[in-house]
């Protein structure tokens, strides 16, 4: 943790735009470097133009791709496009434009020509699909892109790609994509079409992201509660793609709202830095959401948003920034004991690296708990037939159902699950906090944390393969071992890792998509000193299933 964790950044920290996007059209990736590919994590292909790894060839090359893809999947319909506040956005975005109305693509953008959130464009292209089988070719179906590198520094770039149903494309897709895009690089771009941005742009059709979005929200969060109840909410889109939106949310709906920092900056000079002293719109962090917890006497629910708005982070008065994992208890808990009575799923999914409190308040609940591994494209399929009401991942991301039980989006939203802690408040009469401290009387308090070890791309891929036999290990910390897991429970997926239980407490163990090191998740239920205890001991149980 660094000393100026949690400090306004200064000059020195702020990245130079101009040479960010000078790099972005000047810099030729290597295709046969493995660091300059395309390569789509968990939320598409990530990189800065700075180290080759997010430059225009990237960008065509990705684009034509997913031309591709849909031509070979029949999907005909339009595309929805929408970018952040990233410096790298706007040109990504522009060079998309240009290889997608080549192709004969129609293009649907932003009617203001401002930034879309990720969840306005999940909404945007389940809207259009309604009622239309999403497995029969040539059916007009719609799809989108969405230009974000989420809530990573401000020299990074992102590209993701959301298929019909409208959530992040899953590993069969995004494989086809890359190797095709990878595969256009390697010949020169020979295969991409693409003409001059002004001709790309006037093809473009205008779209009311904003206006469909926010005047369709009183069908998944009750606003005239909140409304009715005065909540004082403090917003912070933390500059992001939310910038707009949150106004227009207070005025539509006559919300007590302000919006405590509506400025945009690609540099985000006006943030705090997070705890290795990189500029980071991470809302589940403390360190970058500082500004917003100093004001937090000031409201009754404090929210902030990352960069596409997918992530949330609540601040309260009493509690300050919930650690992820207690609001997501929360809101399940609030809103699978009476709040949403016409919702006919009891399933709740999360991730397998999110806390037990989940398991144990949906056992309270008497509701099926549904684990899948890491990614929010897991909780697709529940979500769009309504088979799961809530999806939520530990790091600040979850989506439910509207009110009548149907899908609202397929994709991480942080707004509804920022404008839920304020409905949580005026139905309650009391904050996500004191809830939280609730569900501690009842079923314990957990002691959760992440770390990071070393591990070379070798040893990366053999964390990634490991079989249960692996794990020779009977006991973690001092009591037995009852499960190893390497598929998750909920769906049989590979995990991509490892994960190791015991009665009061458990880790997770995966390699990390774009740093050499993988991640240890543990959480106890017997405090901090036995999470310590977990934490060493399940460093030594990878070690040793990695050297043997």
């Amino acid at each position: 943790m660094s000393s100026r964790a949690g400090q306004p950044a200064e000059d020195r920290d702020l990245v130079d735009v101009a040479h960010l996007i000078t790099a972005y059209y000047t810099q030729q990736p290597d295709p046969d470097d493995v660091d300059q590919q395309v390569a789509f994590g968990t939320s598409g292909h990530r990189g800065s133009s700075l180290k080759t790894a997010f430059n225009e060839q990237h960008i065509l090359a990705t684009t034509q791709a997913i031309v591709d893809h849909r031509r070979d999947q029949g999907i005909d319909g339009p595309l929805f496009i929408g970018r952040d506040t990233h410096g790298l956005s706007e040109p990504a975005w522009a060079s998309a434009l240009e290889v997608l109305a080549a192709n004969d693509v129609t293009v649907l953008v932003d009617d203001r020509d401002g930034y879309t959130p990720t969840p306005a464009v999940s909404h945007a292209i389940l809207r259009a699909n309604r009622g239309k089988p999403l497995d029969r070719k040539g059916s007009g179906l719609a799809d989108g892109i969405v230009v974000t590198p989420s809530h990573n520094p401000p020299s990074d770039g992102g590209f993701k790609y959301n298929p019909p149903h409208g959530g992040p494309a899953d590993s069969d897709a995004t494989k086809v994509i890359a190797a095709t895009a990878n595969e256009h690089l390697r010949t020169g771009l020979k295969d991409v079409k693409r003409v001059p941005f002004a001709r790309a742009r006037a093809a473009a059709t205008s779209y009311d992201f904003l206006g469909t979005y926010v005047d369709d929200l009183p069908n998944v969060v009750d606003l005239q509660r909140i409304r009715d109840a005065a909540v004082r909410i403090g917003a912070d889109p933390l500059g992001g793609a939310a910038v707009a939106y949150w106004g227009e949310i207070a005025e539509r709906h006559g919300l007590d709202l302000t919006v405590v920092n509506p400025r945009v900056d690609p540099t985000w000079r006006f943030m705090t830095l997070d705890w290795d002293e990189k500029i980071r719109m991470d809302c589940s962090s403390p360190n970058a959401m500082a500004s917003l917890i100093a004001r937090k006497d000031e409201f009754q629910i404090a929210t902030g948003n990352d960069a596409d708005s997918d992530r949330h982070g609540i601040v309260t008065p009493d509690g300050g920034l919930m650690n992820p994992n207690h609001y997501l208890a929360v809101a399940i808990q609030y809103l699978y004991g009476g709040a949403r009575p016409q919702w006919r799923s009891g399933r709740i999914g999360k991730t397998l690296v999110s806390s037990s409190m989940i398991d144990r308040v949906a056992a309270g609940l008497g509701k099926e708990l549904w684990e899948v591994p890491v990614g929010f494209k897991w909780f697709v399929p529940g979500l769009l037939d309504g088979t799961v009401g809530f999806g939520g991942e530990e790091s600040a991301g979850a989506s439910f159902l509207r009110h009548d039980g149907t899908v609202w989006t397929t994709d991480k939203d942080g707004i509804i699950l920022a404008l839920l802690a304020s409905e949580i408040q005026a139905a309650t009469g009391r904050s996500p906090s004191e809830h939280y401290a609730d569900l501690v009387g009842e079923h314990g308090a957990p002691a959760y944390a992440r770390v990071d070890a070393p591990a070379d791309r070798a040893q990366k891929a053999k964390l990634a393969a490991l079989a249960a036999d692996d794990v020779t290990a009977t006991e973690l910390a001092g009591e037995p071992i009852t499960a190893k897991l390497i598929q998750a429970p909920g769906n049989d997926a590979a995990i991509g890792g490892l994960k190791v239980t015991t009665e009061s407490a458990w880790f997770a163990a995966r390699p990390s998509g774009t740093e050499d090191v993988y991640k240890i998740y543990a959480e106890s239920f017997r405090g901090e000193a036995h999470l310590k205890e977990v934490q060493a001991a399940a460093r030594e149980v990878v070690s040793a299933a990695l050297d043997a």
